[in-house]
């Protein structure tokens, strides 16, 4: 495993449990808003942390942490996931996986061989829209068929997307909601400028949080719960 970076308490990123963060290194989108340029652009790569000293650490934190999440980058790039995935549910956690979508090869892997107690899948935007917000060629018929995976999974799951003002307006997150009809959660995530990829969008904003709430009613039509982040 490509592992780029280790948070070793967080009381947010799975819900209800305490968890550590592993980020993977790489991934295949270049979303303008990322974070996590050190974990996606190779010239800024961050340096590697050897895949046992991780879990070194995790079995050194049995019984005080309850969960491992797994992000990136884009953790499905990694041909070894799922051996990896196995490795940390041996030694006794939860693990919740973040997930672009690009890879339903890998998902349905990882959901058949059930190594995963959570997904949190990114919708960047509707399908028609994807390349102008992860700015690459895709075929977008890799995300659907993951948020068909994701939604047939069993498995507690939400869909997130990160909004940015100049990107995505009210029309485009509804388009979003009919795209995961019927999800049990939906989170519409506020774009925060500051450590960006693409310097141009420190100059963005994303709409106020009375603004999005509104959607989130309008979107119950089509979800079961949606809460602003």
């Amino acid at each position: 495993m490509d592992i780029g970076g280790l948070q070793k308490v967080s009381l947010i990123d799975y819900p209800g449990e305490i968890c550590a963060v592993i980020f993977t290194r790489g991934c295949d989108f270049r979303c303008g808003y990322c974070y996590n340029a050190e974990l996606v652009l190779p010239e800024r790569y961050a340096e590697l942390i050897p895949e046992q000293e991780v879990l070194d650490f995790l079995q050194a934190r049995r019984g005080k942490l309850d969960a491992v999440t797994i992000t990136g980058g884009e953790p499905a790039w990694q041909a070894d996931l799922p051996e990896f995935i196995h490795k940390v549910k041996n030694l006794g956690f939860l693990v919740k996986l973040d997930t672009n979508g690009f890879n339903p090869e890998m998902l349905k892997k990882i959901i058949d061989r059930k190594l995963v107690d959570y997904i949190a899948m990114d919708v960047k935007a509707p399908l028609e829209k994807y390349r102008d917000v992860i700015n690459i060629d895709i075929d977008t018929r890799k995300i659907a068929a993951s948020i068909a995976l994701v939604m047939d999974s069993g498995v507690p799951y939400e869909f997130r997307t990160t909004v940015v003002k100049s990107q995505l307006g009210e029309k485009d997150i509804l388009a979003i909601g009919k795209l995961i009809k019927g999800a049990r959660r939906y989170v519409l995530q506020k774009f925060l400028p500051g450590k960006v990829l693409d310097a141009s969008f420190l100059g963005r904003t994303t709409y106020e949080e009375e603004y999005l709430r509104r959607v989130c009613v309008a979107l119950q039509e089509t979800v079961s719960e949606c809460s602003v982040r």
